[in-house]
């Protein structure tokens, strides 16, 4: 090899060209051949290589070959000949120029760090996409792991890149790194973090991707749409991206509602604020009148018949509403309510369904519909609930109760 590399050089020698000048038409000349060669031995094995790749991916059941197209692996891959064949033609090239070859020894030694790199990265994003295609997987923070391996891989190849620009081991380089590790820790604080954050959301099965959290400090209501190494990435409902740190997810409180949606169905908890001056005791005629509401009519009958054999056990002097038992229009109401959402038919009927009454306060008394929509789907939900109140609101006149509502001008006005 070394007799071909000075074939030039001789004819030169030759032609009476001095021999300084010689040597560097001869160097030039090797390199240009070298580059040609090397160029087109990496063209031809990419070619084959992404070829040889295409075909089989076009056979294959499994989409992993196809990804591994997708991100380049086999264009990477085929750069690795040419650059082992380069290492011996740049020798050859430089023979004479001692300072230049290991100048380029060291570039070579570099870039096939840096290549070895890009191949593993190809690797692991093809990883990552196909983990992304299996339903056990899709909804994991698969790219904060395959993150965490590619810092990790381009931690260990800087390190191997500057112990090869310092001529000096590994080890001894990493010794001289070690009384600089608090800024080093300093710098990847929030990387740091956010890899601690990520094994203990996936281990805690904390979020998922295409989980709907609510996080009021960041601002986010919508769905998780990726969660990776730094951040996690939540679309709002009004397709606004709010952009979360991960560590936030286990050092602060958030609301995640993926329990409601596998659940049996979406809470619906709201009140009516009843005027109290409209509560009052029913006299019976008024029972009568409202045991034509088909719901509580039985409810009524037997509950009436209840009050009066115990007002005439007891000797009650009913002259006097307040004496003995009876029943309210509140009361009546309220079992209306319950009533009614039980039979609804978006009401999840193996689910708590309740009608309570709460706490009196300065604007009167509110009673209050705790039940479960049979549907989730917001719309549907929002929907269901609509229906329900509007039917109680247009309800509430029968029973002589009158909802609470701050006057307006035209209350005054009339007046």
């Amino acid at each position: 090899m070394e007799s071909v590399s000075h074939l030039l050089f001789d004819f030169l020698i030759s032609k009476e060209i001095p021999e300084s000048s010689a040597t560097y038409i001869n160097m030039l000349a090797l390199l240009i051949a070298a580059f040609i060669i090397l160029y087109i031995i990496d063209f031809i094995l990419r070619k084959v290589i992404i070829a040889w790749f295409t075909a089989i991916s076009e056979r294959s059941k499994t989409n992993f070959d196809n990804l591994l197209v997708k991100n380049r692996a086999p264009r990477n891959i085929a750069h690795v000949i040419p650059i082992i064949i380069a290492d011996k033609l740049l020798t050859t090239v430089f023979v004479d120029f001692p300072l230049i070859e290991n100048f380029v020894d060291k570039a070579l030694e570099v870039f096939f760090i840096l290549l070895v790199l890009w191949i593993v990265r190809s690797l692991l994003n093809t990883f990552k996409d196909y983990f992304k295609t299996r339903p056990r997987l899709k909804d994991k923070p698969v790219d904060s792991f395959i993150q965490v391996f590619m810092i990790f891989a381009w931690v260990i190849g800087l390190l191997y890149a500057f112990a090869v620009i310092a001529e000096t081991e590994v080890t001894t380089f990493l010794a001289t790194l070690g009384a600089a590790s608090a800024v080093i820790l300093l710098i990847f604080k929030d990387t740091i973090l956010g890899f601690v954050a990520s094994i203990q959301v996936s281990i805690n099965d904390m979020v998922r991707i295409g989980d709907w959290i609510t996080f009021q400090k960041f601002g986010a209501d919508g769905d998780v749409i990726e969660i990776n190494l730094a951040t996690v990435k939540v679309q709002n409902f009004d397709k606004t991206i709010t952009t979360i740190p991960t560590y936030a997810l286990i050092s602060d409180s958030f609301q995640n509602w993926r329990g409601m949606e596998e659940s049996g169905g979406r809470r619906i908890k709201r009140a009516m604020i009843i005027k109290q001056e409209s509560v009052k005791y029913l006299t019976s005629s008024e029972v009568v009148n409202l045991q034509k509401i088909e719901l509580i009519s039985s409810y009524l009958i037997n509950r009436q018949d209840d009050i009066n054999n115990y007002n005439q056990e007891h000797n009650i002097n009913k002259e006097i509403a307040i004496n003995g038992r009876n029943l309210t229009n509140i009361g009546v109401f309220r079992k209306y309510m319950e009533t009614y959402a039980k039979n609804h038919s978006a009401i999840n009927s193996d689910m708590m369904i309740m009608a309570r009454q709460l706490a009196p306060t300065s604007q009167g008394i509110p009673i209050e519909i705790y039940a479960f929509s049979a549907d989730k789907r917001w719309e549907n939900y929002e929907y269901i609930m609509a229906d329900v109140f509007d039917h109680l609101l247009a309800a509430l006149p029968y029973f002589d109760l009158e909802l609470f509502e701050l006057p307006s001008s035209t209350n005054f006005r009339n007046k």
